[in-house]
């Protein structure tokens, strides 16, 4: 029995160990990508609001060979940036575009955000991906005071 266990243990640690590595999220790092994009991105702080029942699961194999990503119906009640601040009023719907990469998903939880909406036609859309970027869940003073200094083009330097 103790034989059956010990071999066991080591075939598990001989199969190759696949783990998902990220970056630490930086707000600069994101309102560089932002600014260098040829496409059209705002900066919103606000309540988020969406089923989280509809955020991909990616627990079992069969799963992991499902789409790539899906789009979640959200609605986000806020401001977006302008050169004095959150400001300007930001009450709509969006879309949640949430990226999947084998069994690793992006996930998302209801409340506050600073987040870059993509626009795409006449929607945003909020990124969330396996590894976050673009979006910071309950923001401090100090990140809203980092993106507002990138955004008047006081000095936005990655850490």
């Amino acid at each position: 029995m103790r034989l059956g266990l010990v071999l066991a243990g080591l075939i598990a640690l001989a199969q190759p160990a696949f783990a998902l590595s990220c970056r630490a999220p930086d707000i600069e790092r994101d309102y560089q990508t932002a600014a260098q994009s040829d496409d059209t991105y705002i900066i919103v702080k606000g309540d988020l609001f969406f089923d989280e029942a509809e955020l991909p699961d990616r627990t079992d194999q069969q799963a992991s060979r499902k789409r790539h990503s899906v789009d979640i119906p959200g609605w986000l009640d806020g401001h977006s940036m302008t050169r004095d601040g959150f400001t300007k009023r930001f009450k709509r719907d969006i879309t949640l575009r949430v990226s999947c990469l084998g069994p690793w998903c992006g996930g998302a939880e209801k409340g506050d955000h600073l987040v870059f909406l993509k626009q795409e036609e006449r929607q945003w859309v909020m990124q969330i991906s396996p590894c976050p970027v673009m979006t910071y869940v309950t923001p401090t003073v100090e990140l809203e005071q980092k993106a507002l200094s990138c955004f008047r083009g006081e000095g936005c330097q990655e850490d």
